[in-house]
Formats: C-alpha cells, structure tokens, sequence
C-alpha cells in the first residue's frame, strides 16, 4: 500500500458512510466512496456477515489457498471490497442494536444498503426512519429491479441481469446463443451510478439541509447502458445486431487474427483508414470506390474486415502494432487479464493495485483494481488494508459514539454487537 505520510486528504474527507451492503455491488459503491477519502464504516452481523468472507480464494500467512487454512486467512473479494473502510459488528435483529445504529446515523451523511425488498423496513432502518433522527441523511438502496419491482422477483445476481437487460443479445454474432460478460458487469456498472447519485445528493444536502433517497437498479442500469446502441433502429432497417468481433457501421473495425494472438483494430474515419491501408501496404485501397469513404467501408465490410484479418494473420502482433502506430491508426493488443492488470502504468497509477493481507502484508502477487481517478490537490486510492470482522469496534463505539468500555463488554456479551 501507499505510504500515508504528506498526502493531502481525500475529496471526501470529513463525510462519513455507513455501509450495511454484502456481496459486489453495494460494497463496490462504497469502496469507491471510501477510494474519495470518506470514512466508511462497514456494519456487518456478527453471526452472520457478509457472504463475501466466505468466497474462495483467501490469502494470509501461506500465500494464496482455495480453503481458508488457518483463522486469520481473509478471502481475496473482501481484502479488495474492504480497502480503506472500517469494520464493526452489530446484530441489527437484536432489540437493543436499533438505538445503536441510530446513533451512527446522528453522526453520519450517508447510508448505503442493499437489502433484499422490505428488510429495512422489518429491521426499522428504513429512510423514514434515518430520516427521523437526521434529516440530512443521504440513504442510497442498490437493488437488482428497483424499488416498484414484483415483490416476488427480490433476488438478483449479474448473470440474470445480463439476460434479462438485453445485454447477452448485444453480444456475439447472429444465430449464436446468448453471450455472457466475462465480468460481473451489472454489479460493477450499478455502483457508479449509485455513487455518482450518492454524491449528488449529498451536495444537495449540504445546499439544501435535506438528505434524500436514492434509488440504483442493476437492471434499470445494464437495460439503459444497452439502449446507448442503437440496436433496435439498426434491426428496423435490416441490419445485423450481433456482429461478433467486427462492428460494420465502424468498418473497419474489430479484433484480428495474428501470428501469436489478437490484435483490436478500430479505423472508421477517413484518415484512419487511410493510414490502415498504407499499414497494410495497400495504398491505393484509398481510391478503390468500395472503401473511399466511410459509407462505401460500411456497405462492403464484409471483405474489408476479411483483407484486414488475411493480413494481420500473417504477422505478430507487435509487428502489426508497430505498423499501426506509425500510421496514426487506433490500435491495441488483445491481453490476457493477467497481463492487463500488471500493466506497469496502471500499477503506477493506481488504476489497479496489489492487495495487501491486514497482518502479512503483500504475501503474494495478486492484483485488484484501484481507483482510477487522479486529482491534482487531493488523494484518490486505496492506502489502507482490509480489516478484520469487528476490528474497528472500539474505534467506532468508543471514539465516535463515546460509549464506555462497560457498556462495549456487555453490548459484545449479550450479542448485541
């Protein structure tokens, strides 16, 4: 991890959130809150906690392992989903943990939860009631159909979003079947649009001294990233929706065959796709009726795309790549993830980052994303491990809310917290 020393604060600083979210799509949102520099208190149930903790793989003192081996192994998506946060334990089905909780919501701006449909309320943590003790309080739910969804449809997973968005039809080419994202996409899309509300609401709270709910679907957000396209209105006139690795209203555009891999090639302005012909050495493609402008590139894609795999097939990838960048034309390499992420400008950068366990540090290469935003007078990333369940009990019970160690010992043995 980065060394905290001479650092300015983060972006967020000063503005305190309390996460009561499992799983990856209510704890990412929060990890990029905590990423800005808010302080961010994950509240988990001591007997039952995040599943998350439970995921394979785990990492501790020997290394990377499948199974958790000894007590202090951590799995890896909870050393990713709880950099820079605080942990503490509070059994909100307990009697005696409502007034606790509202007492965090005092000192709080935010909550985040993403509870499956009429568990807030049941629990007594429902806006209404944040809103009673502050009315400040921005209250952000993170829920897989929304908050009007058929109450019987209250379990989402990304798999089903992907289907049910249209997403796995935007994939792959025509007459195949569906085509999965290979990431988690919906649980990692809805999140930035939760944390982009969450920070809107609560510049307007500070505006205004009213919080407000916000309301993030994942759904609702996979189903408007895939309207972006146009692919109905291309159905309607005729045209092909799937188009696999090539897309022909770009033409030429796609990913290539190459001696030793793949190459991603994207040319669809003149000047693109007069610099890939002279790549190529194919200059005088630019006056060939059939490519010479961008509409005559789209009408015969078919066998552009086919000359521009015959000739990137017959050399590496780097040679391409190098032929490409000279002349101007958009171009990249098809990595393996492994590779990707250890990018050393994005290391570098942050934009991804090796996880540390809390105790044995960096006992082995693993490699999660970072937070990749860069502010020119304020801190942006992740300088602080994961901590263990509860780990931070004391810092928040005694240090936030004052209460005395008595009362900690009792609350812990009355299961409480």
């Amino acid at each position: 991890m980065p060394d905290n020393c001479d650092k300015p604060p983060g972006p967020l600083a000063g503005v305190t959130v309390l996460d009561l979210t499992t799983m990856l799509a209510g704890p990412y949102a929060t990890l990029l809150l905590a990423g800005l520099g808010a302080r961010v208190i994950k509240i988990e149930n001591p007997n039952s906690p995040d599943p998350a903790r439970g995921n394979s793989l785990f990492l501790g003192r020997d290394g990377l392992t499948a199974a958790p081996e000894h007590d202090d192994d951590l799995s890896v998506a909870i050393l990713d989903r709880g950099r820079n946060k605080e942990a503490v334990t509070l059994n909100l089905k307990h009697p005696d943990a409502h007034a606790i909780f509202m007492d965090l919501v005092r000192r709080a701006d935010v909550v985040v939860e993403n509870f499956s449909p009429g568990v807030t309320d049941r629990l007594g943590i429902d806006y209404a009631r944040c809103r009673d003790v502050n009315p400040k309080i921005v209250y952000t739910s993170i829920s897989g159909f929304g908050p009007d969804a058929d109450p019987t449809r209250n379990k989402a997973v990304d798999i089903v979003i992907q289907a049910m968005s249209g997403l796995m039809m935007a994939s792959g080419a025509e007459g195949e079947p569906p085509v999965r994202v290979g990431i988690p996409i919906g649980d990692q899309a809805a999140p930035l649009f939760a944390t982009i509300g969450t920070l809107a609401a609560v510049l307007r709270a500070r505006e205004t001294g009213q919080g407000q709910q916000v309301d993030v679907s994942l759904l609702g957000t996979m189903s408007a990233l895939v309207a972006a396209e146009p692919f109905e209105m291309e159905r309607r006139l005729g045209h092909a929706t799937r188009s696999g690795n090539v897309l022909a209203r770009l033409a030429p555009s796609g990913v290539f065959p190459t001696a030793d891999g793949h190459i991603a090639i994207s040319a669809p302005k003149d000047a693109f796709a007069a610099g890939l012909f002279r790549a190529m050495g194919r200059p005088e493609l630019i006056q060939d009726e059939r490519f010479s402008s961008r509409a005559a590139r789209v009408r015969n894609h078919a066998i552009l795309h086919e000359m521009v795999g015959a000739w990137t097939g017959a050399m590496d990838a780097g040679s391409a790549a190098a032929l490409l960048s000279e002349c101007g034309v958009p171009n990249g390499p098809v990595r393996d993830p492994a590779d990707a992420v250890r990018d050393p400008g994005l290391l570098a950068g942050g934009e991804t980052a090796r996880l540390e366990h809390p105790v044995y540090g960096a006992v082995e290469d693993v490699v999660a994303g970072g937070l990749p935003i860069r502010m020119s007078d304020a801190f942006t990333g992740f300088d602080k491990p994961a901590v263990t369940l509860g780990a931070s009990n004391a810092d928040v019970y005694r240090g936030l809310l004052g209460y005395g160690q008595e009362e900690l010992e009792r609350l812990a043995r009355e299961g409480v917290i």
